[in-house]
Parts: structure tokens; sequence; C-alpha cells
């Protein structure tokens, strides 16, 4: 609905949790302890080689992935070049290498996120 100055009321986005199939998550956080360190800063994104040739962005990957909506997680981490420079500036210390590695895993070791 638009109105007279142009602006649209959008729709609301809400995300049951409940819903969301987190197993992935609770994978990552028992297999690289690190991840839950993860701020959200956006970092690992800023310095990222993928993200400045694609639409790579891994701090979207990982709160998709915390969310428990990982529809699209397998195509997005295919794009990553595995160099490690989000690595490198985490004041975290998250091994993002690593979760990104165990994410592709997880989603080989279980179909239910193939398309």
């Amino acid at each position: 609905m638009i109105n007279f100055w142009g602006y649209s009321i959008s729709e609301t986005r809400s995300i049951n949790y409940d819903r969301n199939d987190k197993a992935m998550t609770e994978y990552i956080a028992k297999t690289v302890p690190s991840s839950k360190l993860c701020i959200g800063c956006g970092g690992c994104t800023a310095g990222c080689t993928a993200g400045n040739l694609t639409n790579f962005d891994i701090r979207k990957v990982q709160m998709l992935m915390k969310r428990g909506e990982t529809k699209d997680t397998k195509e997005q981490l295919q794009k990553c070049m595995l160099c490690g420079k989000c690595m490198l500036v985490c004041p975290r210390g998250v091994e993002t290498r690593k979760m990104i590695l165990e994410m592709l895993n997880f989603i080989r070791n279980n179909h239910k996120l193939e398309d």
C-alpha cells in the first residue's frame, strides 16, 4: 500500500525459532566451540575475498544458521574460497574457516538441506 508521499509499509517478518531446524547450529556448536563466541561484528565479511567478488556474506550465513534458516546455506557456502582472511580479522578468534568446512560436512552428511 503506497501512500501520498510515496512510502509503503513493509510486511513484518517474524521468525518462529521453535519451528526452525537447529540441527546444524547444534552440530557446529559442538564441533567448532569458538563459533559461540561470534558477536556479529561483520569483520569477517568486510575482509572476505569471496564477498568482494560475489554476493557471499559469511556473517549472513552465520546468522541464518543460528536462526535455523538453512535453505540457501549450501549455495552460499560454495562461494567461499577458504582463504582464511576471516579468521585473521576476527576479534573473538572464531575459527570461521573450520566452521564453513563443518557446515559443508553437515550438509553433505545430512541430505535434507540439498535441493
